[in-house]
């Protein structure tokens, strides 16, 4: 984890630049945003978001046990959020497609089921 908002740029040249890429076949990043709908449809105005930064260190650390994966970095926004703003990024590198991509859906999936709390604003 990277306090403050990173930068996925510099993640990688900091990978990069560090020699550590034997083995790795592909980085893959997301960024989550604030959506301007609900999944319901309902026009959304911003959110407030809490994170459990203990338990989102622990499923940091479960990640980079996964099968083939060589890097994991993520950052975790919280407060008060509006629409279009970042509620995460999340970077993973590993060593062939099939176990990068299991491997990111699953974060971003314990992320939004396990650390995070999202309280949607409405109009």
């Amino acid at each position: 984890m990277t306090p403050g908002r990173p930068s996925i740029d510099t993640w990688l040249e900091e990978i990069k630049s560090g020699g550590e890429t034997a083995g790795v076949g592909m980085f893959l990043a997301h960024n989550g945003i604030v959506r301007a709908s609900s999944r319901d449809g309902r026009a959304v105005t911003g959110m407030e978001l809490a994170v459990d930064r203990e338990r989102l260190a622990q499923i940091v650390e479960t990640a980079r046990l996964m099968e083939g994966i060589a890097h994991v970095r993520v950052w975790v926004n919280e407060g008060t959020l509006d629409v279009g703003d970042d509620i995460m990024y999340v970077f993973v590198g590993g060593d062939v497609r099939e176990n990068v991509f299991g491997a990111l859906q699953a974060l971003v999936t314990m992320i939004k089921t396990e650390v995070v709390a999202e309280t949607e604003r409405y109009e």
